[in-house]
């Protein structure tokens, strides 16, 4: 049999063990819920053990090493997984160590978006380039740098935090601060963006069809505004446009910085791009240096719903 790799995706709900071929073919996968209230010993266990029945079918004569995805904060030098706030008890875990010695073979960690940016630049939308920026765009706003054909972490795996960026001074409040990118450009910014729109629309007797009262205002979430858009909602529409006019004050920032070949951005953008785009184009159009937005692309991500099995191991490929 061929060299395999695998890899280990820890998510806050779900977690998985993905063993796959150089090429990306899936060979073997095991999946379960993190359920982090029993502590992080639980999950651990089940990955190691899901790890070594993969190992033992696969044979592990072939396993060439081990990549680990995971949210951050974490050292990707060290190996250690640094309390992420969706996975409470995992303090200062040392998770490569842990990996390492029961399969002595070498185990890599990134946090998760820099583990999507290295899978959609070898798999995906970013595949053949060489400066290649991947953001999110999910329930946060994460980024993950490519330069000159290598993932470019930071100093202390920081770089791409690019969801903190200050694109206004008055905005949703989110990652910290009032208008962040994040609190324009996420699932949790476009929440708050619309309980804020409807709450001036109820004080004015207005009404708009994704919220019957006041009381429920916040209980709107982004899907809520992404549903009523797709059925025609004027505000719904609106906010999304709004999203998109700070997805490019954001995108040129970045054009400008970073002069990228290629921006490929995920989840919600993939899924509401024909309400987004067209004012974030706009928005660059006249903010980025022309040259650089010239010879950058803006895409939509293509792993989909297997992003997070890509991840994982591109990061066990990350020095192939």
């Amino acid at each position: 049999m061929d060299q395999y790799y695998l890899g280990i995706d820890i998510g806050g709900t779900k977690c998985a063990v993905i063993a796959g071929t150089g090429d990306m073919k899936i060979l073997k996968k095991t999946g379960f819920l993190t359920e982090t209230f029993k502590g992080p010993g639980y999950a651990i266990n089940l990955l190691l053990n899901a790890a070594s029945e993969i190992v033992k079918t696969l044979g592990h004569e072939n396993l060439k090493s081990i990549g680990i995805s995971c949210g951050g904060p974490l050292d990707s030098i060290k190996g250690i997984i640094q309390s992420p706030p969706n996975l409470p008890g995992w303090d200062d875990l040392p998770i490569v160590q842990l990996f390492g010695d029961m399969f002595n073979v070498p185990v890599y960690l990134q946090n998760d978006a820099n583990a999507c940016a290295l899978a959609e630049w070898k798999f995906g939308a970013g595949k053949g380039t060489q400066n290649m920026i991947f953001l999110t765009f999910g329930t946060g706003m994460g980024g993950g740098i490519i330069i000159n054909g290598r993932l470019y972490s930071g100093t202390n795996d920081l770089a791409g935090e690019v969801g903190h960026l200050r694109l206004d001074d008055d905005g949703p409040r989110a990652y910290g601060k009032k208008g962040s990118f994040e609190g324009f450009c996420s699932g949790t910014g476009i929440a708050l963006l619309a309980r804020q729109i409807v709450s001036e629309k109820f004080a004015l007797k207005q009404t708009v069809s994704f919220c019957d009262n006041p009381d429920n205002i916040d209980k709107i979430i982004a899907r809520d505004v992404a549903e009523a858009a797709f059925a025609g909602d004027k505000t719904a529409i609106k906010i999304l446009e709004i999203s998109g006019e700070y997805l490019g004050k954001g995108l040129s920032l970045l054009i400008d910085i970073l002069n990228p070949q290629m921006i490929v951005i995920g989840s919600i953008y993939t899924r509401c791009r024909q309400f987004i785009e067209p004012a974030c184009l706009e928005i660059v159009k006249k903010e980025a240096l022309e040259p650089a937005r010239v010879v950058c692309s803006i895409v939509p991500a293509t792993l989909g719903e297997e992003v997070g099995d890509y991840a994982s191991l591109s990061v066990a490929m990350i020095n192939n």
